[in-house]
């Protein structure tokens, strides 16, 4: 059986990353959706919040698993027994900042390989960042979230 990790910030999950977790979900047996604990950043929502969010907008997907982690994906990835690390690239800025993660990761377990995936054109734009950006000033954000997790947004901005 092949397990992939999609592993992310998820801060919120975006149609973007949706379409990333389905593109995957078809491509391999398992696809664990794998939120980060980083200390180290200040995100809007907790890590139960996130996993929470993403299980709701993948409970259509047979094989989608949602799970946090903290500390080295690669660690993460022998624990969970992954073959795959998935990561999807918007622009060529993402390339080069993610072709050094997964060098580096390649480095530091030798079992696990990363695939990247391009976004959709319709998507490519799309950050979670920007959509907290455009939320906090009161801006529709219904064209790059479900509208479950808008709702859970703007909650967070106080609208």
């Amino acid at each position: 059986m092949k397990r992939a990790i999609y592993p992310g910030s998820f801060d919120p999950v975006t149609y973007g990353h949706i379409d990333i977790i389905k593109r995957s979900a078809k491509v391999f047996d398992e696809l664990v959706v794998a939120v980060l604990s980083n200390k180290a950043k200040s995100p809007l929502f907790s890590v139960e919040e996130r996993v929470k969010m993403l299980q709701e907008v993948c409970a259509d997907i047979e094989n989608v698993r949602v799970d946090s982690f903290s500390g080295l994906l690669v660690d993460y990835a022998a624990k969970s027994e992954a073959d795959v690390i998935i990561r999807g690239l918007r622009a060529v800025t993402d390339f080069e900042y993610e072709l050094q993660m997964a060098q580096t990761n390649r480095k530091l377990s030798g079992d696990v390989d990363t695939v990247f995936l391009t976004t959709s054109l319709e998507y490519a734009y799309l950050s979670s960042t920007t959509v907290k950006e455009v939320a906090s000033f009161g801006r529709d954000i219904s064209r790059f979230v479900p509208e479950s997790i808008a709702k859970k947004v703007y909650e967070k901005y106080g609208g």
